[in-house]
């Protein structure tokens, strides 16, 4: 990382602005250097000007360096401001006055950007954060980080030598200008706002090359009671034009070779008394910070976890449920278009149900900004608000970002970010997984009031981060599918446990189901007030984090009895309930069956619905890929069964396994369904009045894209090591990779029959595709064995096949090849193709916001 050191010349003797005005001073050679001569007769230029310095400092009454007298530093043209320190700007000079109670204590720097060039990055976006605190020596402050990795209570044994062996590290270190009468050490930050410094940097999170010092500048600052604001205008150089993480590159007239951001840094002084810290649990979902805490008696050093949350306390601590002393406030951005004010509100509020379960009503609220008359120090940019920002980005997306306390877990801010074309992403969702059960989807644009009811699911989704609840992608497998067509269900329960799931709207309710349309949309659910309960409930009857164990612990034994309060696994690699947008994946094959008749109903709509009079044809294309990408994805899950086990994270006391093989019959099923739906070619999928609007080969690229990944990833070495792992504990019951293969042999090659027709064209492409992929499988340990043998077998089947088709040389040909291919992989004198990368199909995954902030092919799902 790039940093900057003060000059020699602005340091040398530390005099202020006013007095060197004008004037260059050389930089004072180092203590090594030999001092400069001059020639005979004459004095040397750099040493009488040190001299003349020295005796200007000895005129002040102070040596070269010391600090000087205050009303030289901080003179009357001083523009002022009192608060948590208290702030000079003296002729573009910042100085930050320090009170000496402040000296040493914990402070969190925070920097925001608030104005961006277009397509770079987006307003509202943190671009790092430091615990810092000032420490006061010979005439110095050092900003030093503070960390809270190590740990241990006062009075324990190891208490003093956690703290002794502990060093901060010293990100910078600044001169002492003068001091005030209080003793306050008056320090110039100027540097801290215009520059890089230690481990303090922006441009990474903006993807930028240096920061040119000489064209940033510090606009204005702020003094709060508990913050410090300062405002710095800086200028990037950049290689080319960056998109925001995982996002196409946004169009700009030109590449830019530098651009200019707005930033904000907000100093803000950690909560007195820390919260008490809950500890984590892996069988219940929040983000936590994470130290390690030397006592206990387990023998061994446990690194400990505390759950992030909002510090709420009753007003009345004896009542069963109360109003928090201190409610959660998000203030809705005055960008937000006035029709989504109410929608957005909602959104907020719904998780209002949650905290009720924890013995809080109204403990959180939405307002429009509020006035000076309301607030006079209301600022946006100020980490002490809350906001849900609407940025005005071409961007699909959505995410939260909060700031923890380190010592507690405590969440201190928590921002929700929109982007502005995120009702498109909603529009497209919409239409292809409920379009066939709402009748407003099958005209657009969409009513504004469906469009409202999709962003404030996104804005709950959002908050319930900012809460502190990451994703529980297992919730869509934890209740029965049959269960997701039962509008008393639905009405009681949702269609998935829990709104921080990747499950979108219900695509498996059919219109015979006759379901409400608001039922089709995700809702703070059942697992949601049930994390809410555990993680915010007061327990004032515990005198410390441990001796919450016993209750919090008794609460998660429910998960026994209700499975749909169950959360994520840890260790959750092969379960078959983990996929990301999924519903009903309890039965991925029942569910994606029904979606998939959904979808044959939808696609029928697409061009009467999107080609209109004097639009272009883009509208038509982006919901046919919405199509295709919800097409594969469905596809993933039934894949996704293969080598799959159900899991249920457990601890000492419970009985029972963590993971549990999935049966050889549900296996077997699922190469069957993708033997009728994506193996066979799907002939709905190419909709003439969509297919002729379109460039040629396009749908055929995106099957032939989604065969060779699902291929791919059905015989990755990973998959076939869990087969071969089942097969240990299960023996003959396992579903073993030689029926895996022998079932896509009869699935992918079923024209190997006599009595079967020749293959098409997209036939022999996916048996080329196939055989390939069974060579690839000579490389890795996993499959070696049985992928010979297999190909082995094949390569006489296939000579077989091509006696027979001697009246027919295309097919006769075609048999041959993939002879020739076999024997090729076979034999040892051939050098084996190397696996290639996977072919993408573009589609939209979800990351810690609404979509993934680094989007992966759709076969690269992690399971």
């Amino acid at each position: 990382m790039m940093k900057h050191h003060l000059k020699n010349a602005a340091a040398c003797l530390g005099l202020a602005s006013s007095m060197v005005a004008a004037q260059v001073l050389p930089p004072t050679p180092p203590a090594s250097a030999p001092t400069p001569t001059a020639p005979a007769g004459q004095t040397n230029p750099a040493v009488a000007n040190l001299a003349a310095m020295a005796a200007m400092a000895a005129a002040m009454g102070g040596a070269p360096g010391d600090p000087r007298p205050y009303e030289r530093v901080i003179t009357a043209d001083a523009s002022t401001q009192r608060g948590l320190l208290t702030v000079h700007m003296v002729k573009g000079k910042l100085y930050f006055e320090i009170p000496k109670p402040l000296l040493g204590q914990p402070l969190l720097l925070v920097a925001t950007a608030t104005a961006v060039p277009a397509g770079v990055e987006h307003v509202g976006r943190t671009l790092n954060q430091q615990l810092l605190s000032f420490q006061l020596k010979n005439n110095k402050v050092s900003l030093q980080g503070v960390s809270h990795a190590f740990v241990s209570p006062a009075g324990q044994g190891l208490a003093g030598a956690v703290q002794d062996s502990q060093r901060e590290t010293i990100l910078l270190t600044l001169p002492v200008e003068a001091y005030a009468k209080s003793g306050a050490p008056v320090i110039d930050v100027s540097r801290l706002f215009i520059s890089e410094w230690g481990e303090f940097a922006t441009r990474s999170a903006l993807r930028a090359g240096g920061l040119d010092s000489g064209r940033s500048q510090i606009e204005q600052f702020k003094a709060f009671a508990e913050s410090v604001r300062v405002d710095a205008i800086h200028t990037y150089s950049f290689g080319a034009t960056p998109a925001m993480p995982g996002l196409p590159m946004q169009p700009t007239a030109a590449p830019a070779r530098s651009g200019t951001v707005n930033v904000a840094y907000n100093l803000v002084r950690l909560p007195k008394e820390p919260m008490r810290p809950r500890l984590a649990d892996d069988r219940i979902g929040f983000d936590d910070v994470r130290r390690v805490d030397f006592v206990g008696s387990a023998h061994a050093v446990k690194p400990q976890r505390l759950i992030t949350r909002w510090r709420l306390e009753k007003k009345d601590p004896a009542a069963e449920l109360s109003e928090p002393v201190k409610p959660l406030v998000w203030y809705l951005d005055k960008a937000t278009p006035e029709w989504l004010l109410p929608h957005i509100k909602r959104g907020v509020e719904a998780w209002n149900i949650a905290f009720e379960a924890a013995g809080f009503k109204n403990a959180i609220e939405a307002r429009p900004f509020p006035t000076k008359e309301q607030d006079p120090e209301f600022d946006a940019e100020d980490v002490r608000y809350n906001i849900v920002r609407w940025v005005p980005s071409a961007a699909s997306n959505a995410y939260s970002q909060t700031i923890s306390d380190p010592r507690s877990g405590e969440i201190l801010n928590g921002n929700v970010v929109l982007f502005h074309n995120i009702m498109q992403l909603q529009r497209n969702w919409y239409v292809v997984q409920a379009g066939a059960v709402d009748a407003r989807a099958h005209k657009l644009p969409l009513p504004d009031d469906l469009m409202g009811d999709l962003m404030a699911y996104v804005v709950s989704h959002e908050v319930g981060h900012a809460l502190g609840f990451p994703h529980n992608m297992k919730s869509s497998s934890l209740y029965p599918v049959d269960k997701l067509r039962d509008p008393a269900w639905l009405k009681q329960m949702g269609h998935v446990a829990s709104i921080m799931d990747y499950s979108r709207f219900n695509y498996l309710a059919q219109p015979e189901d006759k379901i409400e349309p608001a039922l089709l949309i995700p809702k703070v659910g059942p697992y949601d007030l049930f994390a809410a309960r555990w993680g915010y409930t007061p327990l004032p009857q515990a005198a410390t984090p441990e001796d919450e164990r016993v209750t919090l612990n008794a609460w998660l034994r429910e998960q026994d009895s209700k499975p749909w309060l169950r959360f994520t696994s840890p260790n959750r690699s092969g379960d078959a309930g983990e996929n990301l947008e999924a519903v009903g994946d309890a039965d991925a094959v029942t569910a994606s069956g029904l979606g998939m008749k959904n979808l044959q109903r939808i696609v029928k709509r697409l061009p009467g619905m999107a080609l209109q009079a004097g639009e272009d044809d883009q509208t038509l294309s982006n919901l046919y890929e919405a199509l295709w990408n919800q097409w594969t994805l469905e596809l993933v899950h039934v894949v996704n069964i293969v080598g799959g086990y159900e899991t249920q994270n457990k601890h000492g006391e419970q009985a029972g396994s963590t993971f549990q093989a999935l049966d050889r019959k549900r296996q077997s099923s699922a190469l069957r369904f993708l033997a009728e739906q994506l193996f066979t070619t799907p002939q709905w999928l190419f909709e003439p009045g969509i297919i002729e609007r379109l460039p040629p080969q396009e749908p055929t690229a995106r099957l032939i894209a989604n065969q060779r990944g699902a291929l791919r990833t059905l015989l990755d070495r990973t998959r076939l090591a869990r087969l071969q792992d089942q097969e240990l504990m299960l023996g003959d019951k396992a579903y073993r990779l030689p029926l895996l293969l022998a079932d896509l042999r009869q699935t992918i090659l079923s024209e190997l029959a006599p009595t079967q027709a020749a293959p098409t064209p997209l036939r022999r492409r996916l048996h080329r595709i196939y055989v390939e992929q069974l060579g690839n499988l000579l490389n890795i340990d996993e499959g070696r064995t049985e992928a010979r043998a297999e190909l082995r077998a094949l390569e006489r089947q296939f000579a077989a096949a091509a006696q027979r088709s001697a009246k027919d040389p295309m097919t006769q040909a075609h048999w041959e090849q993939l002879q020739d291919l076999a024997r090729k992989s076979l034999d040892p004198q051939v050098t084996a193709p190397a696996a290639a990368g996977l072919v993408p199909v573009n589609v939209v995954l979800p990351g810690r916001g609404l979509t993934v902030e680094e989007a992966a092919p759709g076969w690269l799902l992690p399971n």
